[in-house]
């Protein structure tokens, strides 16, 4: 595995750009350093690194994941997301505590906005005990980018989703103050409004919620 991360590191520090770096840092306020390779020359690394290594054709593999995931520069951390993303078909119920593990490291909105409805949405999907079993708690856990999991793990699910479900894990979160989950709160409500209108107008009109996820929520009603 070592040498599939040095082959990476090789070809991102290849192309590092300190003059990208500055502002990519401060874009996602000063939390992580970055390389400086922007996502069209990085998804181009990311192909060659792919086709070099086959690591697509083997087994989902944690450790490599883990690996990125200590990684300094956070386009590491968005190669591992393509990675899962590339991998969805590969997940497995046991699968969903390595996906807790990554939301509660290195936590911002653009990893959890990608691990929450792709492979937590993916397992839930396949596996709809882990709801009850899991993601139950994580709607009500201390950990706010738990919490915005839950809500945004039914994003794209558009008719397969569990209407019931979405709307009391927003209740639950409805008083929070947290920007993050007002923001996901209205995010998934506009979400599912293109698929049921109807059902988030009456909802948001007859729930308390804040006026950011009211605002989000309701853009695509009339």
């Amino acid at each position: 595995m070592s040498s599939n991360i040095d082959l990476l590191t090789h070809l991102f520090e290849e192309n590092r750009n300190e003059e990208n770096a500055g502002p990519m840092k401060k874009y996602m306020k000063d939390h992580f350093p970055f390389l400086g390779i922007k996502k069209p020359q990085r998804s181009e690394l990311e192909k060659q690194f792919f086709q070099e290594t086959g690591l697509l054709k083997e087994s989902f593999n944690h450790e490599f994941i883990r690996e990125l995931w200590t990684k300094q520069e956070r386009e590491y951390q968005y190669t591992a997301l393509v990675y899962m993303e590339k991998s969805l078909k590969k997940l497995e119920k046991a699968d969903l505590p390595f996906m807790e593990e990554l939301i509660t490291t290195k936590s911002w909105w653009d990893t959890v906005d990608a691990i929450a409805p792709k492979p937590v949405g993916t397992i839930a999907e396949k596996f709809p005990d882990v709801v009850s079993g899991t993601i139950d708690g994580w709607a009500i856990n201390e950990n706010l980018w738990l919490r915005r999991a839950a809500l945004l793990f039914q994003l794209k699910y558009k008719g397969k989703t569990n209407e019931e479900l979405l709307y009391h894990y927003i209740r639950q979160n409805a008083d929070s103050k947290e920007f993050f989950i007002q923001k996901a709160i209205g995010w998934v409500l506009r979400e599912y409004s293109k698929t049921n209108p109807a059902s988030v107008k009456s909802f948001i009109e007859g729930t308390w919620l804040a006026p950011l996820s009211v605002r989000e929520g309701s853009k695509y009603l009339a």
